[in-house]
C-alpha cells in the first residue's frame, strides 16, 4: 500500500493555487512539498497546516492506494 496526494494537487488546481503558494498559507517547508510530491510519508502536522490552510478534511488531500512504492 502506499499514498497518494494527487487529491491535494486537483485541489491546488480547482483553487487555482501553486505549490509556492501552498507553502506560504500553510506555513511548511520546500522540503515538505518536495516530499508530498513525491508521495513520500510526511507527519501529520503538516498534514493538519495543509487542511487548516485549504480549510478541508485530510481524505481531501490524500488516500491509501493499493500500488506499492
Amino acid at each position: 500500500m502506499a499514498i497518494s496526494y494527487k487529491k491535494l494537487w486537483k485541489l491546488l488546481i480547482d483553487k487555482d493555487l501553486k505549490k509556492k503558494d501552498l507553502q506560504k498559507l500553510a506555513g511548511i517547508s520546500s522540503a515538505s512539498i518536495t516530499k508530498l510530491g513525491k508521495n513520500e510519508n510526511v507527519n501529520t502536522e503538516i498534514l493538519a497546516k495543509i487542511c487548516t490552510a485549504l480549510n478541508c478534511d485530510i481524505s481531501d488531500i490524500m488516500e491509501i492506494t493499493n500500488e506499492t512504492k
